[in-house]
């Protein structure tokens, strides 16, 4: 009896400190492990024998350690995904139907931060650069319909994957693209620098690739540059002007050694910029609603302290001008005027992403727009909202304002990472609002939570890891700064101040044998390395005007290149509030009143980022989707 009675007495405090051991909370569920490293011939370097990463600057708020898994798995999925015969990524995983040239650079980008970090080896790294290199430079070029990569140092913006020709009829030579994959061949040929063969090789290649782009060829309609060429129909009738993605586009162009252009055209890029200045959720700021607008030129070159005529007229510069547009989306979100679900202060992001399907549905009782793969965003210009996020719209602008990125990383890992993020990291992209019982063209329902992206996609996850690099040491930026090409690009386009400055006592990177630097002329062309042309003087910044981007993003229900002549008709009652508060006549038409030539002259922005299925570029571009 006593003995009973003894043993009751012991393990019932036992037994209850186990019972509160279970019901703990775990602080970070566990998710899928990281993928394996791919077999290689040479063992990845041990982090241990690695000179430790610089710690992030002194002063910004520290990442938690789930940013070290963001970024490795991320890393994966170019490490992984990629054709390790001739240096194909692909567009999207596990869908994987071609490969990205935009992603390529993301890619190469990828690779020398997978050696800072000791999960790659510096051999294996080389060997999978210079398969690309060499795979580009010897791909066929030339203006056939079929059986070719591209044309005049361009380069299709899809590929085949196993081929690395140009995939179908509807896929466009494209400028943009190019332009992100010289970025990341310009990356290449600065960190590789040892003196070993092999990466010299890599250096000469990456050399000969960016020289042979002939930029100035594009300039149909002088001095800017066309979105792209088809062979079957020739040059696409939009041209880039600013601001969004393409300003890396002028950029190298100016810095060409080959075939520059002049000044003049980063005058025309800029001279649209006014239509996009204005306050938006309490900031002002030059406005490019989907935020990879944002983030695309700042992935390699660092815009802090380096101005252009029209930002040192506006007493900012571009990263400030980026930090503004993160925290107008952040704000946005808290706002919710369309009352999405899901959206807080640390669930935002709108970009080109994935979404659930193209069709028109009941959401609180009033018809709603949702979208496949879309441009979305929020801003003075080019704004959608379908209630859909992206991750990488946070993430991506983490060295922008890491005191909303971090926790917003954070919250969409712990409240949907159960079904967000998975073997590469955060899936693209998920809409908490979207539980319809329809055909998907992509991702599932989850119960109670929406939908959600199968897919990831390698532009989208390429600036998550190339931010996360530059927010712990600037590691990107501080390669291309050493770029004398890049380097020369920005000061023909009139960029002085910051690192600029300091770089001029000649400690920047040499270029290749031959290569003229910003000291000397261009394309044989005396004095023609002087900066743009001023601009006229800017009108006064426009007095503040009620936040009315509630009333375009409810009002606006087809696509943005639709033509429409009447409001509507839930919209039809908000045209005298927005002819009353002067909204520009630009503005007034994202809620749908605008004619055609109106419509034709607002937005050009027909075959970047924001339009990518197979039917709707080919209907932009006139040819048949095969």
């Amino acid at each position: 009896m006593f003995r009973r009675s003894f043993s009751a007495i012991f393990y019932l405090p036992v037994c209850l400190l186990l019972v509160l051991s279970a019901c703990k909370k775990i602080e970070e569920p566990e998710r899928s492990p990281p993928p394996q490293q791919s077999p290689a011939s040479e063992p990845a370097v041990p982090v241990a024998d690695r000179p430790a990463p610089e710690p992030e600057t002194a002063g910004q708020p520290a990442l938690p350690p789930l940013f070290k898994d963001i970024e490795k798995r991320t890393f994966q999925f170019f490490w992984d995904t990629t054709n390790e015969v001739n240096g194909m990524t692909p567009d999207r995983f596990p869908s994987r139907p071609f490969a990205s040239i935009a992603a390529i650079g993301f890619a190469l980008t990828a690779y020398p931060i997978g050696i800072e970090n000791g999960w790659v080896s510096r051999r294996q790294a080389v060997d999978r650069t210079l398969t690309t290199l060499e795979f580009l430079r010897d791909a066929k070029m030339g203006p056939q319909k079929e059986g070719t990569s591209g044309h005049r140092g361009f380069y299709y913006h899809f590929l085949d994957m196993q081929k690395g020709q140009r995939y179908e009829p509807w896929v466009e030579l494209s400028s943009v693209d190019t332009a992100l994959m010289m970025m990341g061949v310009l990356f290449t040929r600065g960190y590789y620098d040892h003196d070993d063969p092999r990466e010299a090789e890599i250096r000469k290649i990456a050399d000969e690739l960016y020289r042979r782009v002939d930029w100035p060829w594009l300039q149909v309609r002088s001095p800017l540059i066309s979105m792209g060429w088809y062979p079957e129909t020739g040059f696409i009738e939009h041209d880039w002007e600013g601001y969004n993605e393409a300003m890396l586009v002028y950029i190298l162009a100016l810095g060409s050694p080959t075939h520059p252009i002049e000044p003049d055209a980063w005058a025309a890029w800029t001279s649209t910029y006014d239509r996009g200045w204005g306050q938006f959720e309490g900031q002002e700021y030059l406005s490019f609603a989907p935020q990879f607008g944002h983030q695309y030129s700042e992935v390699w070159i660092d815009f802090r302290g380096i101005q252009d005529e029209y930002m040192r007229a506006r007493g900012i510069d571009y990263f400030e001008n980026s930090r503004r547009a993160t925290l107008a989306q952040r704000t946005y979100a808290i706002e919710n005027p369309m009352k999405w679900k899901g959206y807080d202060e640390n669930v935002w992001g709108l970009t080109a992403s994935d979404g659930p399907q193209r069709t028109t549905q009941l959401y609180n009782g009033e018809e709603r727009e949702f979208r496949h793969y879309s441009a979305r965003g929020a801003g003075l210009r080019d704004a959608y909202d379908d209630g859909t996020i992206a991750p990488t719209a946070a993430l991506g602008s983490l060295v922008f304002a890491p005191e909303v990125v971090i926790p917003a990383a954070v919250e969409m890992h712990e409240r949907y990472g159960d079904f967000l993020y998975s073997s590469y990291g955060f899936l693209d992209s998920f809409n908490p609002s979207f539980d319809y019982d329809i055909p998907l063209k992509t991702g599932r329902l989850v119960p109670g939570k929406g939908w959600v992206a199968s897919d990831y996609i390698g532009i989208d996850q390429g600036p998550i890891l190339a931010m996360i690099a530059n927010y712990r040491n600037e590691f990107v930026w501080n390669v291309i700064k050493r770029d004398p090409y890049v380097r020369l690009g920005l000061e023909r386009a009139g960029f002085t101040g910051g690192w600029l400055e300091a770089g001029k006592d000649g400690t920047q990177a040499e270029a290749e044998p031959g290569a003229r630097t910003p000291a000397q002329d261009v394309g044989g062309k005396p004095g023609s390395h002087a900066p743009a042309p001023v601009r006229p003087p800017l009108k006064a910044p426009p007095a503040p005007q009620p936040n009315l981007q509630s009333l375009r993003i409810h009002c606006q229900h087809a696509p943005s290149q639709a033509i429409a002549t009447t409001l509507h008709p839930s919209c039809a009652a908000d045209a005298g509030r927005l002819a009353r508060a002067r909204m520009p006549a630009g503005h007034r038409a994202a809620v749908g009143l605008r004619t055609a030539a109106g419509a034709g002259a607002r937005d050009h922005h027909v075959l970047g980022h924001g339009l990518r299925g197979r039917a709707g570029r080919a209907t932009a571009a006139g040819v048949r989707a095969a």
